[in-house]
């Protein structure tokens, strides 16, 4: 039995949090190459950088040098690198987050992420962990249209545009 299912006031008083997003933490092994893509890619900027790190840190993210936190509007990207790091993406079966999702205000803005991506990718200029490339965007039963995409470390993320009255 859960604390919550055993004291009623739990209950409430976590009924009250209202959790948002701070930043998406980005491990990488090729700082330089993650930092890049992610200002062109999102057209983020670079907020501050960090390389000292308190004991904590320390003990969860063993060999972090570096971490640059970049930042496109509210939402912030936090970029760290670790000396031991083994350059191999998730197993497809293994428990990890599956995605971020990104909402965009016009379906015309899926596109033109697709096609940045591709336009970056075609470049030569960043070393990708994964070579898929962008999905084709599709539509749901609710009229959503989504695309998924890889950064250059494999992660993956989802750009969605929800028309007024669905969901």
């Amino acid at each position: 039995m859960s604390v919550t299912e055993q004291d009623p006031t739990a209950r409430l008083a976590m009924a009250r949090v209202r959790p948002r997003v701070d930043h998406v933490g980005v491990q990488t092994a090729d700082l330089e190459n993650c930092l890049l893509w992610y200002e062109e890619f999102f057209g983020a900027e670079r907020k501050w950088e960090l390389d000292r790190f308190s004991e904590l840190t320390l003990s969860r993210l063993p060999g972090i040098g570096r971490l640059i936190e970049v930042a496109v509007g509210d939402l912030r990207f936090h970029l760290f690198d670790r000396s031991d790091h083994n350059r191999r993406t998730p197993d497809a079966d293994s428990y990890q987050f599956q995605h971020v999702c990104l909402r965009v205000d016009t379906p015309e803005e899926l596109q033109t992420v697709r096609d940045r991506w591709i336009t970056l990718h075609e470049s030569g200029r960043f070393a990708f962990a994964r070579e898929d490339p962008p999905t084709d965007i599709v539509v749901d039963d609710d009229g959503v249209l989504s695309l998924y995409l890889f950064d250059v470390n494999g992660l993956e993320y989802e750009f969605t545009y929800v028309p007024e009255g669905s969901r």
